[in-house]
């Protein structure tokens, strides 16, 4: 039987569409010369700036409250790109503009420059003196709801001015510099897990009281410097942890990938330097009656790194055991700092206690859960720590 006439001229066409098809190239594909492509983005408090107020005089305004400052970093592909770039020329520049509706910010921009891109946007840094007088929840609803903003951005806290912190002496993208500072947390201690969009919403929408890495800058230098507070009830915050308080609750929390503790002798004068290797911590509740404690245990492996002691024989168990309990008795000092800092100095607490609660004791935890800041302010929690040192270098023999 002979096949359709009209099935096969049909099945001879659409393997002519098809290919034409496929070569279309990308049919939403953007320009990258026609964009202004955004990498981070710094939020302040309202402070109109110099270009944006000389255009205003000039008729350049439209209606709104300076409450808000953003100054987007964006990359100069051309310049990026190139490995004989002039030493004055920057792989990037800041844009700032003042306001009140952050999606408003976004339009505003196409008036002046090219329009912004943020799917290649990687870092948020928000700075101190916005978040103490607005809840972290609002300022980021736009860039949560956004489908050009991407959810794994990381999220940091200035002290100071969040601009300052997208700014470098030299030709190093400011934004990529500050990725890769929060990537050396296999390093130190004192460096917290990157929190992203996704995470601090996740924070906020549970009314949980949390901490974002902080970062100070100075002169076209960043470091970073201890945690920003968030109280679970304003998400607003409340404080920063200093660097040793933070150092304390990387311990107490077991999350820390690598870092060192220093010690000191009784005459504080430097003793020894214990590098971590493998952190170990459990958090177990206690529940008898209505009272709650906590009990701590925290466990780690590591090396000898540094010796300030004189004669020491590495193979006597007596010297070793010396600088192992010193080492312990530090990272007490560091946990008792911590646990201290949220029972009496910030009230909150962020060490995941609650969680554990939760965990074990269900039923106790629907009762307290709603209160739970200003519970953990009165419960009593110890702590014990045992550290090994399997490892003291090329050392063997007496010094």
């Amino acid at each position: 039987m002979c096949p359709n006439k009209y099935l096969i001229r049909h099945w001879r066409l659409e393997l002519l569409i098809v290919p034409l098809l496929l070569l279309t190239g990308c049919w939403d594909s953007k320009n990258i010369t026609e964009l202004s492509l955004v990498i981070g983005e710094a939020i302040d408090q309202g402070d109109e700036a110099p270009v944006e107020k000389k255009l205003n005089e000039k008729g350049g305004g439209y209606r709104k409250k300076d409450l808000i400052t953003i100054t987007w970093q964006i990359v100069i592909p051309k310049i990026a790109a190139s490995k004989n770039a002039s030493a004055g020329q920057k792989p990037y520049k800041n844009h700032s503009i003042s306001g009140d509706m952050i999606h408003q910010f976004a339009r505003e921009a196409s008036l002046e420059s090219k329009p912004l891109f943020n799917q290649h946007q990687k870092m948020f840094v928000f700075g101190e003196k916005l978040l103490r007088s607005m809840d972290l929840q609002t300022l980021i609803d736009q860039h949560f709801r956004d489908n050009e903003v991407r959810e794994s951005g990381f999220v940091l806290v200035a002290r100071g001015l969040a601009k300052d912190t997208l700014e470098t002496k030299g030709s190093d993208i400011p934004v990529d510099r500050l990725i890769r500072i929060s990537k050396n947390q296999y390093r130190n201690t004192r460096i917290l897990p990157p929190m992203t969009i996704q995470n601090v919403m996740e924070k906020v929408s549970t009314h949980s009281s949390f901490l974002i890495q902080s970062v100070v800058a100075a002169q076209g230098e960043v470091k970073f410097a201890g945690a920003a507070v968030f109280k679970g009830e304003t998400n607003k915050l409340i404080g920063f942890l200093s660097e040793e308080e933070l150092e304390g609750l990387t311990w107490l929390t077991g999350k820390s990938k690598g870092g060192v503790i220093k010690t000191w002798d009784e005459q504080n004068q430097p003793f020894i330097i214990y590098e971590l290797e493998s952190l170990k911590s459990r958090i177990r509740p206690n529940v008898s009656g209505d009272k709650i404690s906590f009990h701590v245990e925290i466990e780690s492996v590591g090396r000898l790194t540094e010796d300030w002691r004189e004669k020491v024989d590495y193979f006597d168990e007596e010297s070793l055991r010396s600088a192992e309990k010193a080492a312990e008795e530090e990272v007490i000092r560091h946990v008792e700092m911590i646990i201290k800092a949220m029972q009496n100095k910030y009230h909150v607490e962020v060490a995941g206690f609650g969680n554990q609660i939760r965990i074990h004791y269900p039923k106790v935890w629907q009762k307290v859960k709603n209160n739970w800041d200003d519970e953990f302010r009165t419960i009593p929690v110890t702590c014990s720590v045992k550290l090994q040192i399997n490892d003291y270098g090329l050392r063997h023999m007496k010094k």
